[in-house]
């Protein structure tokens, strides 16, 4: 309490405003203020008595035009003054040297802005053509859907992207319903999800359950291994992680299809489906849209890890793959690379966890619209657009990069590398190929069939 003065009416109130300074030996912000240059030369010199000397003019700077914006502009500043000067010839050097770098830069800055323009004015073209497209969607093809879905201008307008306003609606059509799965029947299915996972994380032990009677589907419906899966689900994405807004609809939407089709259970890939499929429709349509794709023939192979109808379709893959890419074909042969290796990855997740999501999901428009030929026309895409770089590689790598693809994967460079591929065979189609695959090995089933009995 002692510190400070206690007579502070006789301070002065700028140093009543700042106490502070007074105590470190300093003055005010106030006192302290800029004084010019020349008025602190003189009372330097009425100080010393001394006259202030400006060093030689060779020892200064040489006035040129400009001062240096970056470390580019140094080469013409003058070298310090206990080094050699310059030369008239170096000088002369280094300002053209200088001006060919400065050339460089404005050559490289007008093209980034040309680049820049260029993207932009293809962003504007292309949401003229979706908002254009989704006028068109909306007030022709949807209230007369049936009658125009199978059209020449409509598979044409669908070729080129859905819009995202009614990519989801066209999705459930496309897609039906011919399980004829009710909104109040997934509820019952979540209801009974609900149920499962209580009475899961009640059992203290896998013996338990077993007791219980639980088959193995059930407990490949348990609550971790689905919650284990949703976290790998789009990892970029925050909405699906714990604690986003969707982490618990996901999770819903797959634990009330294990209870619907405890045939199937839960399989790994599943996530990416139906993460999709929440991104574009209401919680109670996307698992109408989910149960109905996952019931199609591949799917089903595929999610039932059916290995003889597996087989077929690499089978039928294998013949358009030769058709169209022989050499890469012949690539592949020659390291035994089987489909299997990469397909089963694209199939599984229909490209959502391959590809990113934005193309992934004009991938799904397309094959909404062609069914299943058109995922494995997309893988013969993928490699076409691949071919010379895979050419290169040996297995590992191919495997490899396969599994990883470039992020920098546009839909212009892939779209025009599936529409190259022919789904043509000998004048058989997709479907007429894998009906005489599986006719072909029902013709060997019955020649290997044990003779019956007398």
């Amino acid at each position: 309490r002692n510190f400070f003065t206690k007579r502070t009416k006789e301070l002065k109130p700028a140093v009543q405003s700042a106490p502070g300074w007074k105590l470190f030996g300093k003055v005010p912000p106030r006192e302290n203020l800029l004084k010019d240059s020349k008025i602190i030369q003189q009372e330097y010199e009425a100080r010393t008595g001394r006259m202030y000397k400006p060093p030689p003019p060779s020892a200064r700077r040489k006035n040129i035009e400009f001062e240096p914006l970056s470390t580019t502009a140094l080469i013409l500043e003058d070298r310090p003054a206990n080094l050699p000067a310059k030369s008239v010839e170096e000088a002369l050097r280094h300002r053209q040297e200088y001006d060919e770098m400065v050339a460089e830069a404005k050559k490289r800055e007008i093209k980034e802005a040309h680049k820049r323009k260029k993207i932009m004015r293809e962003r504007f073209k292309q949401e003229e053509n979706i908002a254009s497209a989704m006028v068109i969607w909306v007030n022709e093809i949807l209230p007369n859907w049936e009658g125009m879905r199978a059209t020449r201008r409509v598979r044409e307008l669908w070729w080129q992207g859905l819009p995202p306003s009614v990519r989801g609606k066209v999705w459930s059509l496309a897609v039906g319903n011919e399980l004829n799965i009710t909104p109040e029947l997934y509820e019952i299915f979540l209801s009974r999800a609900k149920e499962r996972w209580k009475s899961f994380s009640e059992t203290s032990s896998e013996n338990d359950i077993e007791d219980a009677g639980a088959s193995v589907a059930d407990r490949e419906a348990s609550l971790e291994l689905i919650k284990l899966d949703i976290s790998r689900t789009f990892p970029s994405l925050y909405i699906f992680q714990k604690g986003g807004p969707y982490h618990d609809l996901l999770h819903s939407v797959l634990g009330a299809y294990t209870c619907y089709r405890p045939d199937v259970g839960y399989v790994q890939g599943m996530s990416f489906i139906a993460a999709v499929l929440i991104l574009n429709l209401e919680e109670a349509d996307a698992f109408i849209a989910f149960a109905n794709l996952l019931n199609k023939p591949c799917q089903l192979a595929f999610f039932r890890v059916d290995h003889s109808m597996m087989l077929k379709y690499f089978a039928a893959f294998e013949v358009f793959f030769e058709e169209n890419l022989p050499k890469l074909f012949l690539h592949f042969k020659s390291y035994s690379l089987t489909p299997d290796i990469y397909l089963i990855d694209w199939i599984f997740t229909l490209y959502s966890k391959s590809l990113p999501l934005d193309l992934a999901c004009r991938v799904w428009d397309v094959f909404c619209r062609d069914g299943e030929e058109f995922l494995f026309r997309t893988g013969l895409g993928i490699l076409r657009l691949y071919e010379d770089i895979l050419l290169q590689m040996d297995f590992i790598h191919i495997a490899q990069f396969l599994t990883k693809l470039p992020e920098d994967i546009t839909s212009e460079k892939l779209f025009s590398c599936i529409a190259a591929i022919q789904m043509q065979n000998s004048n058989k189609k997709w479907a007429q190929v894998f009906a005489s695959l599986m006719k072909d090995n029902k013709e060997v089933d019955k020649n290997h069939s044990p003779a019956p009995k007398n």
